[in-house]
Parts: C-alpha cells; sequence; structure tokens
C-alpha cells in the first residue's frame, strides 16, 4: 500500500535554488513532518522533505487513517444490529439477520481513503513550494543530511540549518512470534486479510488491541483478546475500561485477563499462542499488538551527538529541540505523546522556534485523547490516577448517559460523562466521555481544560435539548459549589 500511496509524489516541488532563505530539511512525512515543512515555508525557508514510504507517514498509510476507517465499518454494524430494538425490520427477511461484511472490499476502500489522504498531503505541500524526495535519510553531522532514494540512483547530500526529525515508529515485534503477513500480523498488516479471520486471537490489550478486537468482533468474527493485566486498557480511566470489558463480553467476545503470551507459531490451518502458565489458545490467526518502538536506528543520530534515552526515543525539550543546535524532533520518535496531534503540533512548534518566530512551549494539558472503541473513550486533562498520585484536591461527578433523552431516542445503552474540578476554585482538571463520538463531545471539556473555565461556566452555557452534550452541562451543574460552602 505505501509504495502505491507514493508512486509519483516524489517528483514534484520545486528545486532549492529557487528559493532564497534558510534551508530544511526533513526526514519523515508524517504529521510532525508535514506540518513543519508548512510552517518552514510560510516563514520563508528553503524546504526539503525526505520520505521513504509515503506522505503522510503511518498515521495516514498502515495506521491512523486506514484503522479509523476500518473501525468506522464496524459502527456501522453495530447500528444495523441495533436496528430491531428500534423498530426496523428487514423487508421480506427474518428479524435479527445479521449483514455480511465483505473484507476484500472493505480493506480496499481502506487502503484507497488511505491513498487518497497521502496524495492530497503531496499536493498541498508542492503547492506550497517544499522540495520532495522519496528516499531515506541520514545525518552525516548536524548540518548534512545524506538521501538514498528509494529508486536507485546515486545518494545526495542536502545541506542543513535546520534539520527536523519525525521519522515516527513501528510495531514492536517478538522474537517469539515474527509475523508473517498471513497468519501472524501486526496492525499494519491487517490490512492485506480478503476474508473475515475465522478465530481472530489478539494479543495486547492497549488502545491499538482493544481497537482492532472490537472491530473485528462487530465485523462478524470470534475474538479472543488476551490481556497481561487485570482489564482491558490499563492505565484508562477504570470506569471507562471496565464498561468496555463489559461491552466486549457482552457482544461475545472471549477476554482472557492476567494471560501473558510468550510467543505464537503457525500451524496447518491457523495459528497457536503460547501463553506464559503453560495454556495454549487456537486460532486462524493473531494480531500481536504489543507496542511500538520508535524509528531512530540508522538515521546517524547518536553519531552526529544527539541524544537518545535507553529506550531509542529522541530526547526533546518543550520546543522540539535535541541535544544538537540545529538538529529538532518531532512525533512517535520523541515519546512525548504518541498521537498524531500531538505530533503535528511538535513539528510546528519546531520550526517556528528554529526560524525565529513567536513560539508557545509545547504543553499537554489540554491534549484531548481519543480510543476508538465502540463506545468511544475521550480523556482530557489529569486522569483520577493522577490527581491522586500529585495529592490534588478535587471532586468528581458523573451521569451514565441512559438518562440522556436524546441517548434514549438513538437506543445508546452504553457511556457516561465524567468531570474532575478544583474543590475549592470549580475549575476543570480533567474529563472522561464515554459514549458514541465522544471524540467529539469531548472539545467544549477540552475548551474549558485549556483555558482554564470553571464548572459554573459550563453549566451556564446553553445546550440542545435534547442533546448528547446536555449529560456535559448536566455534570457540571452537580460539581456547583455555594459561594459560602
Amino acid at each position: 500500500m505505501g509504495a502505491q500511496a507514493s508512486a509519483g509524489w516524489e517528483d514534484g516541488g520545486v528545486t532549492s535554488n529557487e528559493v532564497v532563505g534558510p534551508r530544511v530539511v526533513i526526514i519523515g512525512g508524517g504529521p510532525g513532518g508535514y506540518e513543519a515543512a508548512l510552517v518552514g515555508r510560510r516563514l520563508g525557508a528553503q524546504v526539503t522533505l525526505v520520505e521513504r514510504t509515503g506522505l503522510g507517514g503511518s498515521a495516514v498509510l498502515s495506521d491512523v487513517v486506514p484503522s479509523k476507517s476500518l473501525i468506522a465499518t464496524a459502527e456501522w454494524m453495530t447500528i444495523v444490529d441495533r436496528a430491531p430494538d428500534l423498530g426496523i425490520r428487514l423487508v421480506g427477511g427474518t428479524a435479527g439477520v445479521r449483514h455480511q461484511v465483505d473484507l476484500g472490499a472493505v480493506n480496499t476502500r481502506v487502503q484507497a481513503l488511505a491513498a487518497a489522504q497521502s496524495a492530497d498531503i503531496g499536493s498541498r505541500l508542492r503547492r506550497e513550494g517544499v522540495q520532495l524526495i522519496a528516499g531515506t535519510g541520514q545525518l552525516a553531522g548536524p548540518h548534512q543530511v545524506v538521501v538514498r532514494p528509494s529508486r536507485g540512483g546515486a545518494e545526495q547530500v542536502l545541506d542543513a540549518d535546520v534539520v527536523l526529525v519525525s521519522t515516527g515508529a513501528t510495531p514492536r515485534v517478538l522474537d517469539t512470534a515474527v509475523p508473517d503477513g498471513e497468519r501472524i500480523l501486526t496492525w499494519t498488516q491487517l490490512y492485506g486479510l480478503s476474508r473475515l479471520p475465522e478465530r481472530l486471537i489478539v494479543v495486547g490489550s492497549g488502545v491499538t488491541g482493544a481497537e482492532f478486537a472490537g472491530a473485528y468482533s462487530a465485523l462478524g468474527a470470534d475474538v479472543v483478546l488476551v490481556s497481561s493485566r487485570d482489564q482491558v486498557l490499563p492505565g484508562q480511566d477504570a470506569d471507562a475500561a471496565a464498561l468496555i470489558e463489559e461491552v466486549f463480553t457482552a457482544r461475545g467476545m472471549t477476554v482472557m485477563s492476567r494471560s501473558r503470551a510468550q510467543g505464537a507459531r503457525r500451524t496447518a490451518d491457523g495459528v497457536v499462542v503460547e501463553l506464559a502458565d503453560g495454556r495454549t489458545v487456537r486460532g486462524s490467526h493473531v494480531l500481536m499488538a504489543v507496542g511500538s518502538q520508535p524509528t531512530t536506528s540508522g538515521l546517524g543520530l547518536a553519531e552526529a551527538g544527539v541524544r537518545l534515552t535507553d529506550s531509542g526515543h529522541v530526547q526533546v525539550d518543550k520546543v522540539s529541540r535535541t541535544s544538537v543546535p540545529g538538529v529538532y524532533a518531532a512525533g512517535d520518535c520523541t515519546g512525548v505523546f504518541p498521537l498524531a496531534s500531538v505530533a503535528a503540533q511538535q513539528g510546528r512548534i519546531a520550526m517556528s522556534h528554529a526560524l525565529g518566530d513567536a513560539v508557545h512551549p509545547l504543553s499537554l494539558k489540554g491534549v484531548a485523547a481519543n480510543i476508538f472503541t465502540n463506545p468511544e473513550i475521550a480523556t482530557v486533562g489529569l486522569s483520577e490516577v493522577e490527581l491522586k498520585a500529585r495529592g490534588r484536591s478535587y471532586s468528581k461527578s458523573m451521569l451514565p448517559l441512559t438518562r440522556n433523552p436524546r441517548a434514549k431516542m438513538l437506543g445508546v445503552r452504553d457511556g457516561f460523562v465524567k468531570i474532575f474540578t478544583h474543590t475549592t476554585s470549580g475549575v476543570l482538571l480533567g474529563a472522561v466521555v464515554v459514549g458514541p463520538r465522544a471524540s467529539e463531545a469531548i472539545y467544549p471539556l477540552t475548551l474549558a481544560v485549556t483555558h482554564g473555565l470553571t464548572v459554573d461556566h459550563l453549566a451556564e452555557a446553553s445546550t440542545v435539548y435534547p442533546s448528547m452534550s446536555g449529560t456535559v452541562a448536566e455534570v457540571a451543574r452537580m460539581l456547583h459549589r455555594r459561594e459560602d460552602d
């Protein structure tokens, strides 16, 4: 898919002698890289972007865009399954008959969407005058990048006043479960499947594992989720994680808690996953969702003096500077916060700082995150665990969506809104929304956390009746304190 998406994109752009200004070389065309490139051009720099697989990086080609497109299809299946509860019947059919998924067609659409998004990014960069090169970049010191072209040919040496490294991350691979792209899979390889797995074993119950387990279960596959922790989504809000696990099991998924996978191997007609306690789990396919690792090896970073962490991430400060003057880094390769939105923000901040523009250091205070399970889980600000760890004085309130009139009309059964505030001031410290389109519903709470609003600010704002956002205001009203309290 990456090759298809990238075909021809490198032939656009302008040559560096057409623009006068600081020379910027960006290694990696994901959100951090292409957003930085746009800022660089607006500030008058000569910008060259080097990307080896396709513009948009893994976020567009093999991770965020394709996975959320697949999940959107799974969401429609869940809606269809709920139709009889709303009085909808199949004409000429039997109530409860389930639609079937053509996974080959779904994945063809998913890959086409990813390729189209990648092409759109390329068109935008060309219009802005960014020089695009298909190849692998490597530092040859703080101010030089050596490029090996993807299609062969002589190496190219690019001089640079500023270098930005934005090479992302790749799926972590276990020596005992090496992916083959057919039965043992990483999340980047799922889109090559033409038929729905009969029994999909998902190893890892973090965000990626939970999202794909939920999606494939909704699409009609028999799914086994192997989790080494007490519950799915470790590290997330405990109420949200518990609700998602209840939903998973109610929809027929097998969740194996406190079960650590040691490896996976192919059989004649499927796979066997071996657990640490000696048990085995058999299936037709296995998805290894056991984390990711930064794509930083072979880039000449250490040789150029760029400091790396023990995990291989590039160390950066709040304006994305590395330990070497003139060299910046952004995105998942830094390990700051593995979100496309954060990568883009890091890239913009890095370029603004490098080129002398006014800039605000990166703040994660108001960064909203979303887990695209069904229902979705959206969060912003401090979690309850963090509030307790910091010894903060806080109050909280939570309401289930089942009390919301709009939710009743839509047949929504699962979800809630939870808000954390400072006990005395009422300022919002954090929030959790679980429900359909939680990624959209979290926005007013994100504004509140970002700008230090109080629950009274939320409660006093008008909401449409009936609307899902009405629950946000209702929870805020529950947290109101009289001035003499």
